[in-house]
C-alpha cells in the first residue's frame, strides 16, 4: 500500500486561489507572476539560441557565460567574488535550488530553523530530507509599528545542538520586509557562536524600495563563506515560467548541492541560459527594475487608500499586504476565498505562509496583494477593492 511522505501536503494555496480566480473570472492579484511580457530583445536572444544550435544538454552546472556573468554581478553588487566554475550554479528556478541545497546538508533528525511567514517549499523539503523544521515566527505589525520584524533572539533561542541550518528569505515575501545592518550584524554574532550553515532565499534581490539597498547575505565575508545564497532570473526579468534560477556558495557547499542537482534535473534550458548570458551584459535592466515596481506599489496603495483595506508598507518585492479587519472579522483564508467570488479580486492569505494555516496566531487579518501586473490590470481592481 502506497504510503505518502507528505501525508498533510494538498494542493497548493497558490494554485487554488489561481483556480478560483479562473472559475469566477476574477482579477488575479494573487500568485506571483507578472501579467505582462518580458523584454522582446530577451525573447529574441531566445530565438537567436536555438538558430546558433544551442538546443542539445547544456553543462551540468550551467553554460560558462551566464555563470560567469553572474559572478560578475554579485561581485559588483555586493563584493563577494565566486568562482563561476566551483561556487556558482543554475538551477531549475530558485525552488529547485531549495530543495537541492536542503537535501545536500540535511540528515535525519537535523534540525533546520525557518523564519515564518515563508515560501511553502522550505517545510516540504526539510521533511523530505529528513529533517526536523524549527519554526520562528516574525514579530507581527502592531499599532505602534506596522512592519514585521526579526527578532533575533527568538532565532538564537532556537537553535540547539542538532541544528543544521537556518533559511530565510529577504526581501521577503509575502511581508515585503528587507534587512538592515543590524539584522546581519545580529545574524553574524549567531554563526560565529554556533557554526550553523545559512540559506539565503534571495529573488526579489533587485526589489527594494524607497532608497533602500539590498543587503545580501553575500555582503559579508562571515556569512557568505557558510551560506547557500539563491536567486532567480524569473523574478528579475519578468520569466517565471522559464523557471530558471542559480545558487551561489562556497566550493565545498556548492560540489554537494550539484550532487543533488544532478539526480533533480541535472541541467536547465539551453537556449535560455545562452539569452540570459548575453542580456545579462547590460545591468541597466535589473538596475532598473526598484524604480519600475515601486511605481506599481505606489500605485496600488494609493489606489487602496480610498478603500476599508489598511495597507502596510512594502520595502520590497512585489507584493503588498493590506489588513482587512475593518472589512470582516474572517480568517484569512475564507475572506480570501469570499472577496474572490464576491468582489472578484483573488489575493494570498498570509496565513498560508505558516506551518499551521488556521491557528489563531497564523491569522493577523493580513491579505497579500501581487502588484506585478499592467497598469490597468491594478486599476480595475483597485475599482473593485473599493466597492468592497
Amino acid at each position: 500500500m502506497l504510503q505518502s511522505k507528505l501525508p498533510d501536503i494538498g494542493t497548493t494555496i497558490f494554485t487554488v486561489m489561481s483556480r478560483l480566480a479562473q472559475e469566477h473570472q476574477a482579477i488575479n492579484l494573487g500568485q506571483g507572476f507578472p501579467d505582462f511580457d518580458p523584454d522582446p530583445a530577451l525573447c529574441q536572444l531566445v530565438s537567436k539560441a536555438m538558430a546558433d544550435g544551442h538546443n542539445q544538454y547544456p553543462y551540468m552546472t550551467g553554460i560558462p557565460p551566464l555563470r560567469q556573468a553572474v559572478a560578475q554581478k554579485v561581485q559588483t553588487l555586493y563584493g563577494r567574488a565566486y568562482d563561476p566554475d566551483t561556487e556558482i550554479t543554475v538551477t531549475s528556478g530558485a525552488t529547485e535550488a531549495l530543495m537541492a541545497a536542503v537535501l545536500a546538508v540535511v540528515g535525519n533528525g537535523d534540525e533546520v530553523v525557518v523564519i515564518e511567514p515563508c515560501y511553502d517549499s522550505y517545510l516540504p523539503a526539510i521533511r523530505l530530507a529528513g529533517g526536523i523544521p524549527v519554526t520562528v515566527p516574525l514579530r507581527a505589525p502592531t499599532q505602534e509599528d506596522p512592519r514585521f520584524r526579526v527578532d533575533w533572539q527568538r532565532v538564537r533561542d532556537a537553535i540547539t545542538p542538532r541544528t543544521r541550518l537556518i533559511m530565510m528569505n529577504f526581501p521577503h515575501n509575502p511581508t515585503g520586509i528587507i534587512l538592515q545592518d543590524a539584522d546581519l550584524d545580529a545574524l553574524e554574532g549567531i554563526v560565529r557562536d554556533t557554526g550553523v550553515l545559512l540559506l539565503s532565499d534571495e529573488p526579489y534581490e533587485h526589489i527594494v524600495f524607497d532608497g533602500q539597498i539590498h543587503r545580501s547575505l553575500a555582503t559579508r565575508p562571515l556569512l557568505s563563506e557558510r551560506a547557500f545564497v539563491i536567486s532567480s532570473f524569473g523574478k528579475t526579468y519578468h520569466t517565471t515560467g522559464w523557471k530558471i534560477g542559480y545558487c551561489c556558495a562556497p566550493k565545498a557547499m556548492s560540489a554537494e548541492l550539484r550532487k543533488i542537482h544532478q539526480f533533480i534535473v541535472f541541467t536547465v534550458s539551453s537556449p535560455m541560459q545562452y539569452a540570459l548570458a548575453q542580456y545579462m551584459h547590460d545591468p541597466e535592466p535589473y538596475l532598473r527594475l526598484s524604480r519600475f515596481y515601486q511605481a506599481k506599489r505606489d500605485r496600488l496603495a494609493q489606489g487602496l487608500a480610498n478603500s476599508r483595506f489598511k495597507v502596510l508598507p512594502s520595502p520590497g518585492t512585489f507584493f503588498l499586504m493590506a489588513d482587512y479587519g475593518e472589512i470582516s472579522k474572517e480568517n484569512e483564508a475564507d475572506f480570501s476565498r469570499w472577496l474572490t467570488v464576491k468582489h472578484g479580486v483573488t489575493v494570498i492569505p498570509v496565513s498560508a505562509f505558516y506551518r499551521e494555516p488556521d491557528a489563531p496566531q497564523s491569522n493577523h487579518r493580513l491579505v497579500r496583494f501581487c502588484f506585478a501586473k499592467k497598469d490597468n490590470t491594478l486599476d480595475a481592481a483597485i475599482e473593485k477593492l473599493r466597492q468592497v
